[in-house]
């Protein structure tokens, strides 16, 4: 029935600091930006490796999103890099804080989060 999964949908409260965000510092790719005249809003059709991942949305006066303490439903958007320790000092040089490294329990494996500039949480996750 499920092949993969599609998209990922965000909306954002400041699209140019998003959009420069997604894209400048985390190097996502640009495949589509369409202004919505009678929504007042932007569609931004992003890619990873050109694989179409995320769609960044702006609207007029979106209502806050709760991230602390954690709430339901989707509790964060998490990204596989190679080198963390290497990511997170790139990641730093350009003004964005992750919190300390972590070991996950069950794999071993590295991991830490940032927030995108809405505080949505971030993961990052090595292999």
């Amino acid at each position: 029935m499920l092949k993969r999964i599609h998209h990922i949908a965000i909306i954002c409260s400041d699209y140019e600091k998003s959009k420069m965000f997604y894209t400048t510092i985390l190097g996502l790719q640009i495949l589509e930006e369409t202004w919505r005249a009678e929504r007042q809003s932007y569609k931004l059709d992003l890619a990873l490796h050109g694989n179409y991942v995320i769609e960044l949305f702006s609207f007029p006066s979106p209502p806050q999103r709760p991230s602390r303490p954690e709430a339901t439903g989707l509790r964060h958007l998490a990204f596989e890099v190679e080198n963390l320790p290497n990511v997170i000092m790139m990641l730093h040089n350009q003004g964005v804080i992750a919190e300390p490294i972590r070991i996950d329990e069950i794999t071993g494996k590295q991991f830490t989060f940032i927030a995108d500039p809405d505080n949505l949480p971030i993961e990052l996750y090595e292999q």
